[in-house]
């Protein structure tokens, strides 16, 4: 962990590292971007699949989809392994962001 600490540290514009799991309650999500390719019965499937996730859809063709999702690791991991049974094509994912809960800040 000190090692990953000392190298984002020296990472531009990166200001302040904090180890939030040693501070305490801390929430973390993550954002992925999920490309879907699909007609008929797959695009309608990837449709139900998004509602259950909550996925936003940020753009749409006749023949592909791309869905906005955040949460926790496991939530897109998930989603991602249920999309690529439709036609899953593309993901990009930002990665952990967390912030300190209550009022203090890190």
């Amino acid at each position: 962990m000190e090692q990953i600490i000392a190298q984002l540290d020296r990472l531009v514009p990166v200001h302040k590292v904090v180890d939030l799991t040693v501070q305490g309650a801390h929430v973390e999500r993550e954002l992925a971007l999920v490309k879907v390719v699909g007609t008929g019965e797959q695009r309608i499937e990837a449709l139900r699949l998004a509602e259950v996730y909550r996925a936003r859809v940020v753009d749409a063709t006749v023949s592909s989809f791309v869905f906005e999702v955040t949460g926790s690791i496991e939530k897109i991991d998930k989603f991602t392994e249920l999309m690529a049974e439709v036609g899953l094509v593309e993901v990009a994912r930002t990665g952990i962001a967390a912030i300190a809960r209550g009022r203090e800040a890190a």
